[in-house]
C-alpha cells in the first residue's frame, strides 16, 4: 500500500536561528532571492516573548515568499551593532542584499501580518509552479499513474500545507486504489481553513455515498421488488443506492426523485436527503446534477 502522511509538514529553512557567523550567507545572499526578515531579541526581553511567535506565524503563513532569521543579541552583538539595534525586539527586512523596511517593538498581530506581506511582496507574486505541478499531478491520475501522481501531490502539499487542490487530489488518489479509509483519514487531516473547500466538501460526499454500496443488494433482485411492489419504498431506496453503486447514478437519481413523489416524508425525508448526497458529491454543473436540482425543485414547489 502506497505510504503517505496524512497531515505533512510545513516548508523547512522558513524560519532559522541565525549568528554573526552564518549573518552573510542567512540573510545577505539568501535575499538576493527572497526578501528576508532579521527579528534581533534577547531571551529576556519580554516583548520579544510576543513579537517572535507572532512573525514566525506570519512567515510561515506566507509559504516560503520570505524568510525569518531570528539573532539572539546577547550572543552575536555584531550586525546588532552595525545596525544601530538600540532596543529590543527590533526587525529588519532585508532584500536583494540590503535593509528596505523595519520596526521596533512589538506589534498588533494584525500590524504584523501586514508587514511580512509587504515584505513577502517586494519579489512579486509567487510563480505558478505548484499550479503546473497540480496540473501535471492530475494529469497523472487521469492517465492510471496513480502511485506517481499520490507522490506529486504530497510533495505539493510539503510546500504549501493549506494547498486545498492538492489534498482533493491526494484523497482521490486514495480512492482510485480502493482505500476508502486512508482517503477518509487525509481528508479529516485537512487544516481547519480548508475544511469547507468545495471540492473537499463533495470528496467527503463521495466517501459516505462509497461506504454505503459496499451495503448495496444486487440491483436485478431490488428492481424485481419495486416492479412487484411499486409502494415498497425500502426498496425502491435499497435499488438506487444499488444503481449508484453499479455507476448508474441518473438512474439512481431516477428513483429517488420518484421516491420522493411518492412520499417525500418517508423515513424522515431519505429520498431528499440521499439525492443531495449524490448531488455534493458531483459537480455542480453536471447535467445530472442540473436536471436532478429542477426537477426536485418543482416538486418541492409544486
Amino acid at each position: 500500500m502506497l505510504e503517505l502522511n496524512a497531515k505533512p509538514t510545513p516548508p523547512v529553512d522558513v524560519i532559522k536561528d541565525g549568528t554573526d557567523a552564518s549573518f552573510p550567507q542567512d540573510v545577505i545572499a539568501a535575499s538576493q532571492d527572497v526578501p528576508v526578515i532579521v527579528d534581533f531579541w534577547a531571551p529576556w526581553c519580554g516583548p520579544c516573548k510576543t513579537l517572535g511567535p507572532a512573525i514566525e506565524a506570519a512567515v510561515t503563513k506566507a509559504g516560503g515568499r520570505v524568510k525569518l532569521v531570528k539573532i539572539d543579541v546577547d550572543r552575536n552583538p555584531g550586525y546588532a551593532g552595525q545596525l544601530r539595534v538600540q532596543s529590543i525586539p527590533t526587525v529588519y527586512a532585508f532584500y536583494q542584499g540590503r535593509p528596505v523596511d523595519g520596526f521596533q517593538g512589538a506589534l498588533p498581530p494584525s500590524e504584523i501580518n501586514a508587514f511580512v506581506e509587504k515584505i513577502a511582496a517586494l519579489a512579486g507574486e509567487p510563480d505558478d509552479g505548484l499550479a503546473g505541478a497540480i496540473e501535471a499531478a492530475e494529469q497523472m491520475l487521469t492517465e492510471g499513474a496513480v502511485t506517481d501522481a499520490a507522490e506529486t501531490f504530497a510533495a505539493i502539499l510539503q510546500e504549501d500545507p493549506a494547498n486545498a487542490a492538492a489534498y482533493a487530489g491526494l484523497v482521490r488518489c486514495y480512492l482510485a486504489l480502493d482505500d476508502i479509509d486512508q482517503a477518509e483519514a487525509i481528508l479529516n487531516g485537512a487544516p481547519a481553513e480548508i475544511s469547507t473547500d468545495p471540492a473537499l466538501e463533495a470528496l467527503h460526499a463521495q466517501i459516505i455515498l462509497l461506504r454505503e454500496a459496499a451495503n448495496a443488494g444486487p440491483v436485478a433482485e431490488l428492481q424485481a421488488q419495486v416492479d412487484a411492489d411499486p409502494a415498497n419504498h425500502q426498496a425502491r431506496f435499497d435499488l438506487a443506492v444499488a444503481l449508484h453503486a453499479n455507476g448508474q447514478v441518473e438512474e439512481a437519481v431516477n428513483e429517488l426523485l420518484d421516491l420522493f413523489r411518492r412520499d417525500r416524508e418517508w423515513n424522515d425525508g431519505a429520498a431528499k436527503n440521499q439525492l443531495f448526497k449524490i448531488f455534493d458529491a458531483r459537480d455542480a454543473k453536471d447535467p445530472i446534477v442540473l436536471s436532478g436540482r429542477r426537477r426536485l425543485s418543482s416538486m418541492i414547489f409544486a
